[in-house]
């Protein structure tokens, strides 16, 4: 399994605390490590969404008045490319499963799929 998070960001700490991750596990902070096209493609492959993957709280989407704009499929991918804080987060994914954002229900659902494997 990969983790994707921001180890700055309160409520990944939260949830990476709350969470019995397997040992094996990789933890990927996307600020010191930026997302590359491969890890986003392998992300893109469970979603068949760039928009699923993207993080319409950030503050650069307002800041660039991109939530005034209709945004193709390759402009949510190449944003993504281009800056950390716009992939939604935590990001679980391994060959089978992954759970993007942080909200309660996919955190139990996230939760719930660890205690079965």
């Amino acid at each position: 399994m990969k983790a994707y998070y921001l180890s700055t960001c309160s409520t990944c700490k939260r949830i990476l605390g709350e969470i019995q991750l397997p040992e094996s596990t990789t933890l990927i902070d996307i600020k010191k490590n930026p997302i590359t096209v491969n890890q986003l493609e392998e992300l893109y492959a469970h979603t068949n969404s760039y928009e699923a993957l993207f993080n319409k709280r950030a503050q650069l989407y307002r800041k660039r008045e991109l939530n005034t704009k209709k945004l193709s499929e390759n402009d949510y991918k190449n944003l993504l490319l281009e800056h950390y804080s716009f992939l939604k987060r935590p990001v679980f994914v391994d060959q089978k499963q992954i759970f993007v954002g942080n909200a309660k229900s996919t955190i139990q659902d996230l939760k719930d799929y660890i205690s079965v494997q």
